[in-house]
């Protein structure tokens, strides 16, 4: 569509593409002008870390605060209990109360690096769980004062749905309850912070439009929704996702060396995209360094990676990432911020098979990968091409760190720690 941003934030989305649909566009950019306006995105507690996919979002928050409002982000504490079945071909593994608490603490490191929470300043950001408001639910109050504004018909057309019962694909009722909350949400928020947009991605639209109407019915406001595209890399692959399992956001989960060589492996086609999307850069330079060709669209990389990588674990954590890059791809050494595997006596016992040491550094994620990645000569140690899957490693071999390659691009140390 043509429209013409008033409002800064809007702006924003709309030239760095952030944007896929918003529900009212000239409602939402008047609002915006109206002062600091809070606005939220929900985000389920399924894994101690959120991954790469949900960094888009992330960056959303981050613009909604730097272009002066007030971002909020709504732990789903009591979400995570239904299991949003959006798009979904079964049902979400149900967790414990322990294992969310569990997993909400380990997703709220990540946010202090792109929001700020602990400012005096009128925008300053929220962080809320809604288990504070659905665990006391009455359920025949509910369905009594929510249950019946929400149509099981329209429900039911809406795509994320309809796709799963097209395919026949069980959708269980506690599944199907999950819309509701979504909505319930939205207008909790509205009432309790004045809180006048849902943002999500484009597979959240139907339950961003339920928690409209429902906050229309029931306390006759006005709120909007917008939603950002589901990405996928230019080759097609959803984003987020590689062979070797998800892009974790949290430290411990994926090394920021390995966060960066993800955004270094970028595919030329994507980086012009991409920095626009996660980083700051302006546009106009993202724009140029998409555009470069050859060896020097490499560097390009180079920015994204460092830029990205900044921004989540620190410059100090860029540089050094970007140094073992260099370090080991253009100068065939070691490099002091590879992943590591630290390994004891008692670990090793009388020797441990080449087979298991790639498999515990997670160049392979079982034996038979590795013993293809072997065969297949897409292994090496130490630089060497790896030909034995029968090799043992004892502690003599370990009196100085070793070096596991799987491909040209990932690589791992190993080395004695006592």
């Amino acid at each position: 569509m043509t429209y013409t941003p008033k409002s800064d934030f809007v702006a924003v989305m709309m030239e760095r593409g952030f944007l896929a649909d918003c529900t009212d566009y000239q409602g939402l950019d008047d609002a915006l002008l109206q002062g600091v306006r809070p606005a939220y995105i929900g985000f389920d507690a399924t894994a101690k870390s959120l991954h790469v996919g949900s960094l888009i979002q992330i960056m959303m928050l981050r613009w909604f605060q730097k272009t002066g409002h007030q971002p909020i982000t709504l732990m789903g504490g009591g979400t995570t209990k239904v299991g949003d079945p959006s798009f979904r071909a079964d049902e979400r593994p149900l967790l414990t109360e322990a294992q969310i608490d569990d997993n909400i603490a380990g997703i709220k490191k990540v946010f202090s690096a792109y929001i700020d929470y602990d400012s005096d300043a009128p925008n300053k950001a929220l962080m809320l769980n809604n288990a504070e408001w659905l665990d006391g639910l009455n359920y025949l109050e509910f369905l009594r004062d929510i249950g019946r504004h929400f149509s099981v018909n329209r429900m039911l057309s809406f795509e994320s749905v309809k796709s799963r019962l097209d395919r026949e694909q069980s959708l269980s009722f506690l599944e199907f309850n999950y819309m509701i909350l979504q909505a319930y949400d939205f207008m909790e928020l509205n009432n309790r912070y004045g809180c006048i947009l849902q943002m999500g991605g484009s597979d959240q639209w139907g339950n961003i439009v339920n928690g409209i109407d429902l906050t229309r019915r029931t306390i006759d406001h006005e709120v909007y929704g917008l939603t950002s595209p589901l990405l996928t890399t230019s080759d097609g692959k959803k984003m987020g996702k590689t062979a070797e399992g998800a892009i974790w956001l949290n430290a411990d989960m994926r090394s920021p060396y390995e966060f960066w060589q993800f955004w270094r492996n970028t595919t030329d086609a994507d980086v012009g995209r991409f920095l626009k999307l996660y980083t700051e850069l302006p546009v106009e330079e993202c724009e140029r360094i998409g555009a470069l060709a050859g060896s020097e669209i490499n560097e390009g990389k180079v920015i994204l990676a460092n830029e990205v990588t900044t921004l989540l674990h620190g410059a100090e954590a860029a540089a050094a990432a970007e140094a073992t890059a260099r370090e080991v791809f253009e100068k065939g050494g070691v490099g002091d911020d590879l992943p590591t595997l630290s390994l004891t006596t008692a670990d090793l016992g009388d020797g441990i098979s080449i087979v298991q040491l790639i498999v515990k550094s997670g160049l392979a994620k079982s034996g038979k990968d590795a013993k293809r990645l072997i065969s297949e000569n897409g292994a090496k140690i130490d630089d060497q091409p790896l030909t034995d899957a029968g090799l043992m490693i004892d502690a003599g071999a370990l009196s100085s760190p070793i070096k596991l390659s799987a491909g040209k691009k990932r690589h791992a140390l190993v080395r004695l720690d006592g």
